[in-house]
């Protein structure tokens, strides 16, 4: 979960600074953009932030729809939608490498049709992501967002009069979407397509290393609960 949101600060670098100011996996960011920009803001984007909402709440039904009879935890269908997720990624930045002057879209400028259509596929892979993170239920780690998680750190922490519990995971969620969002930015230097290859990589990364591991623990907590069982009797 926490690799996931690494990609995801890279996905939304590329969004942002390739893509018109459009976050594709931080929907706070798109709602606050697009009020500014109904309201008469210079130079702000409208149609991609709609594209990118429309995206996301698609990819999240969608997400949430297979999921929905699936057992909690993680499972075949949760490494079936996030090694999705990596492979679209892979399959965009291989779109983009044939996309031209199109992107990145120059600031100040309408975002071109191949543009907005990257930045709808890419709010629905991030849409299906974070359903299937959300039903994982992993405490503070949306993998989308940290505005919660930076929450948690501070309120559950010894100055706020907590136990600091959870303050590993919570700071590494937060200084990971930073790290990601900083690689994204980087390699749009050399190519928009550079960090959705680098996202996609990571995140079909993360559902093997992820189905491995269900894979190796399921068959151990069956032995535990067959073995108290024997006891029992």
């Amino acid at each position: 979960m926490l690799v996931l949101t690494f990609s995801t600060g890279i996905v939304d670098a590329v969004g942002y600074l390739g893509l018109d100011r459009v976050f594709t996996a931080n929907m706070t960011g798109n709602v606050v953009i697009l009020g500014m920009a109904l309201t008469g803001a210079e130079d702000l984007p409208v149609l991609g932030p709609v594209v990118a909402l429309v995206g996301f709440m698609a990819g999240a039904a969608v997400g949430g729809r297979v999921l929905r009879r699936a057992a909690t935890g993680w499972t075949t269908a949760s490494t079936v939608l996030f090694a999705l997720v990596g492979l679209v990624l892979g399959g965009l930045a291989w779109a983009a490498t044939g996309l031209g002057d199109q992107v990145p879209v120059e600031e100040g400028t309408t975002a071109p049709p191949a543009a907005l259509a990257l930045t709808g596929v890419l709010g629905l892979v991030m849409g299906v992501q974070a359903a299937t993170a959300r039903r994982l239920a992993v405490k503070d780690v949306t993998t989308v967002v940290v505005t919660s998680t930076i929450t948690g750190l501070a309120a559950d922490s010894r100055l706020a009069g907590g136990d600091g519990g959870g303050w590993r995971r919570r700071a590494g969620a937060v200084l990971l979407i930073l790290a990601g969002a900083a690689v994204g930015a980087a390699l749009l230097r050399w190519h928009v397509g550079a960090g959705l290859g680098l996202a996609g990589l990571v995140t079909v990364a993360a559902a093997l290393v992820g189905h491995g591991t269900a894979r190796v623990r399921t068959p151990r907590g069956d032995r535990e609960r067959r073995g108290a069982g024997g006891r029992s009797r």
